[in-house]
């Protein structure tokens, strides 16, 4: 694994302001101590210029250093790519595909399919985790304002929102789903994907929470009172507000279709809020482990 490094926006401009600087980077990630050959781990090559391809010298094999990963086959050059990574790393309040497709001079569905690529490569790296320890976990509902029922009987989107806690309780680790329902399955399944078993899981007294402790998880239920709003579940519910925020006041809400996918941003960024001069760096680095994306 390529060790992430801090990267200013000068850095960034310096050093990647060339086709060739960002080829000769993804190389370096890709092949940390060389080349070797994907089909024979043969570790001599040679490397056709016209064509951008390195081309293995035993079997003859012909690769370049975007293919497999999620940039397989682009057309935009790779400057366009590293500034998107860029831009999207370093805007806590997210980048919409409209204004990424105004600053990059893209089309706005080439933008979107941009955008699209770089959260799934987001989502990627967030589920190769769980969280662990002490986990705050609370459902919100994410939409409009509009008439009719409120609450958890609500017809807006539903998500679960999972937060850990280190020793001191301070916020560490976040995940996001999206629901169906708020019930006892729904509750039960998001569980087993987001939280390591053994974990003790900290909710409120709703009894789709309950079998929780059936699971292998330990639960500690709390019903509180109005006079304890404030308190209960402070950072978790400081977090949702922030989460709201992002969705509507950068993408003015979402329809049910994209809204995990930016949940998954939004994990992706806060999870990695105590060093924001390698995130950059981090964000590449999931971008070239992941494979293709299909199309959305």
């Amino acid at each position: 694994m390529a060790k992430a490094l801090p990267m200013s926006l000068l850095q960034f401009q310096k050093e990647f302001s060339t086709e060739e600087h960002c080829a000769n980077y993804l190389a370096h990630k890709r092949w940390k101590n060389g080349f070797v050959c994907s089909k024979c781990k043969h570790d001599t090559y040679y490397y056709i210029q016209t064509r951008q391809l390195y081309e293995c010298q035993a079997c003859h094999y012909q690769t370049s250093v975007t293919a497999g990963t999620l940039l397989h086959k682009t057309k935009l050059p790779l400057t366009t790519w590293f500034w998107a990574f860029y831009l999207v790393a370093h805007d806590k309040r997210g980048k919409p595909a409209l204004s990424l497709s105004q600053i990059l001079g893209l089309n706005y569905r080439t933008a979107q399919r941009m955008m699209r690529k770089i959260r799934a490569a987001m989502a990627d790296r967030e589920d190769q985790y769980k969280l662990s320890g002490t986990v705050d976990m609370d459902d919100a509902y994410f939409g409009a304002p509009r008439k009719g029922k409120d609450g958890r009987g609500t017809d807006k989107a539903k998500a679960v929102i999972a937060l850990s806690k280190d020793k001191k309780n301070r916020p560490q680790y976040l995940r996001i789903q999206v629901i169906k329902s708020v019930s006892s399955e729904e509750i039960k399944r998001v569980a087993h994907k987001l939280v390591e078993p053994g974990s003790l899981i900290v909710s409120d007294g709703h009894s789709s929470y309950k079998p929780l402790a059936k699971e292998g998880f330990q639960h500690e239920p709390k019903v509180y009172y109005k006079e304890d709003e404030e308190k209960f579940l402070k950072s978790l519910h400081t977090v949702i507000s922030n989460i709201k925020a992002f969705i509507q006041g950068t993408f003015h809400g979402l329809g049910a279709k994209y809204i995990q996918s930016y949940f998954d941003e939004f994990c992706f960024r806060f999870n990695r809020r105590f060093d924001p001069n390698q995130i950059f760096d981090r964000l590449l680095n999931v971008c070239e482990w992941t494979g293709p994306h299909p199309q959305p």
